[in-house]
């Protein structure tokens, strides 16, 4: 299950709004065939392990996957009807799939074809890998992430409001590994980009992608020259604005490849519901993400805080330099 789940893990970034998934096949102990879901709407672990392994499956060889197998058929075939077809005998599975048009079926088929099943299998460590894709089943929503960085004594700024360095390059570091590096999306409210010009890419030589930056800026004041919208990086910017702003400027915006998403306003911010179907939901090129994190400023911090939408928060305490 452990090679599942390390499988699953070079489908980040790539499967949008969809479960990361890993797929192995065993043999006597030992693996004969592995295979991962490797982009939005493309096969299946399930389905991409069986039609790429050509030899006879025996009637002792085990499929070994951290999702329960999907039993409808939506981009791709139902991958217990390949799992029924190849003749696999026995299926070891990490955990019941949240989605409603699953949960629990795709064993029932498999059970009710004569497959032997075993599981669930490291389920509470397959559950928190999947939390982005159980969250948009289960809460419709992204997981979330607050992350910040304070001085000693409390500082997020310097007194007259412009930024310090507050944290070390090891800290550093370790946010764009483990933070940037393992969420689909990177929010922050517009005025962290006025004040800081952040670039909210992952960075140090990681072999990581970086994530989606999310902009919420309500008005469109978003300063042409910022970074996140300039060059290579803006056509991996979502502006999240109000209705009806000015034309001329959304025009400029789309020309350099950022996405603008319009969503309702509420009581001086964003419709939530509505902020969150937007990132969620696939179109054309987008494909939805599953996990954001929050790196500011204070403002947007205290916005989904008294939401109460963070389900993890990491600060890190620095000096004052």
């Amino acid at each position: 299950m452990h090679r599942c789940l390390k499988l699953a893990e070079q489908g980040q970034r790539k499967v949008g709004a969809n479960p990361l998934v890993g797929a192995v096949l065993v043999r006597d102990g030992t693996i004969i065939a592995e295979a991962y879901h490797e982009g939005f709407g493309k096969r299946h672990a399930e389905r991409a392990i069986l039609e790429e392994y050509s030899g006879a499956i025996e009637s002792t060889d085990i499929l070994y996957v951290n999702l329960e197998p999907c039993c409808h058929t939506g981009k791709t075939p139902a991958c217990t009807d390949i799992i029924r077809e190849r003749g696999v005998k026995h299926v070891v599975f990490g955990m019941i799939d949240p989605d409603s048009k699953v949960k629990g079926k795709g064993i029932a088929c498999l059970r009710e074809a004569g497959i032997e099943i075993t599981g669930p299998v490291e389920r509470a460590r397959c559950e928190w890998f999947n939390r982005g894709f159980v969250s948009l089943r289960t809460r419709k929503r992204p997981w979330v992430t607050l992350r910040e960085a304070r001085a000693r004594n409390g500082a997020i700024a310097r007194p007259d409001g412009s930024p310090m360095k507050i944290t070390s390059r090891a800290q550093n570091r370790w946010v764009h590994e483990w933070l940037r590096g393992r969420h689909d999306a990177i929010l922050v409210g517009v005025q962290t980009i006025v004040t800081d010009d952040p670039q909210l890419t992952v960075r140090f030589d990681l072999p990581l992608p970086s994530p989606l930056r999310v902009v919420l800026d309500p008005r469109l004041r978003i300063p042409l020259t910022a970074r996140v919208i300039s060059g290579d990086l803006a056509a991996g910017t979502l502006i999240v604005t109000g209705p009806k702003q000015d034309p001329s400027r959304t025009k400029t915006l789309h020309e350099r490849g950022v996405r603008i998403a319009e969503v309702p306003l509420e009581n001086g911010g964003f419709d939530l519901a509505a902020l969150w179907s937007a990132l969620m939901t696939p179109t054309d090129s987008f494909h939805g993400i599953a996990s954001v994190l929050i790196e500011g400023g204070a403002e947007t911090w205290r916005n989904f805080r008294s939401a109460g939408m963070i389900d993890a928060e990491v600060a890190l305490e620095g000096a004052w330099q």
